[in-house]
């Protein structure tokens, strides 16, 4: 039987200043999927999520959440890690945790406290410019899962956060969660994440090079750090030798 698909991109391309960041890109993800994002830095992975969040001015194709392709209306079902440059140093936590609940319909101020709590990252009576990388990058992650949203984009989720409080938080994300959404994770520690994973998609040279189920790869007896850097040392290898050849 077909499953039902949350996102849907076909031939999504994306380009900044004449430069092609992202070149036909064709992915279908289907509902209750974890999927991970992975690619060297500058391949084109924030590009991809900020266009599939609607936040990327300019993206070309079709992008479609739930059968919606409509930028509003697509970023009403997705939820992602906004870097919270647009409040001032000065504004309080509980200041942003108001304009979340006022903006998103969908945000949940109880689920809110409890992965604050959880994570540990200080009172809500602090400024943001009080806080550590670390401890930005679990407020963050809070307000992101805090939202009942048909997808949710983590793009580098983990930077700055020390390894033992990484690891706690890699062991419950899939807690906050809906069953059926979907959840795309782009991260550098694919060893550490790669238990979540249903499938992974990985960009180079802003091309999509592979999209396959995890359990498909561990039935080759490879692990998915393996396989992934794998495939980019074939990607290598072939457009060095093509280059020999022209």
């Amino acid at each position: 039987m077909k499953m039902e698909n949350t996102i849907e991109l076909k031939n999504v391309s994306y380009k900044r200043n004449q430069r092609v960041i992202l070149a036909n890109i064709n992915l279908e993800v289907e509902k209750g999927t974890t999927i991970g994002l992975l690619g060297e830095n500058g391949a084109g992975k924030t590009t991809l999520m900020r266009s599939i969040a609607g936040v990327a001015k300019g993206a070309r194709g079709v992008i479609k959440i739930k059968d919606e392709t409509g930028i509003v209306e697509r970023k009403a079902l997705v939820s992602y890690t906004d870097s919270l440059d647009g409040f001032s140093k000065g504004s309080k936590i509980t200041d942003i945790v108001d304009f979340y609940s006022q903006v998103y319909p969908d945000f949940s101020t109880n689920e809110y406290r409890e992965l604050s709590d959880f994570l540990d990252f200080g009172s809500d009576q602090q400024k943001l410019g009080e806080l550590s990388k670390g401890m930005k990058e679990k407020l963050v992650i809070s307000l992101t899962l805090a939202r009942r949203a048909s997808v949710y984009l983590l793009d580098e989720p983990f930077e700055g956060i020390d390894s033992m409080t990484r690891k706690k938080i890699v062991n419950s994300l899939i807690q906050w969660k809906a069953p059926d959404a979907v959840m795309m994770i782009s991260d550098h520690y694919i060893s550490e994440i790669s238990g979540l994973l249903d499938e992974v998609a990985i960009i180079k040279d802003d091309h999509l090079i592979a999209h396959e189920k995890t359990e498909k790869i561990r039935e080759q007896g490879v692990s998915i750090e393996d396989y992934y850097e794998g495939l980019y040392d074939e990607e290598v290898t072939t457009n060095d030798e093509s280059q020999k050849n022209e």
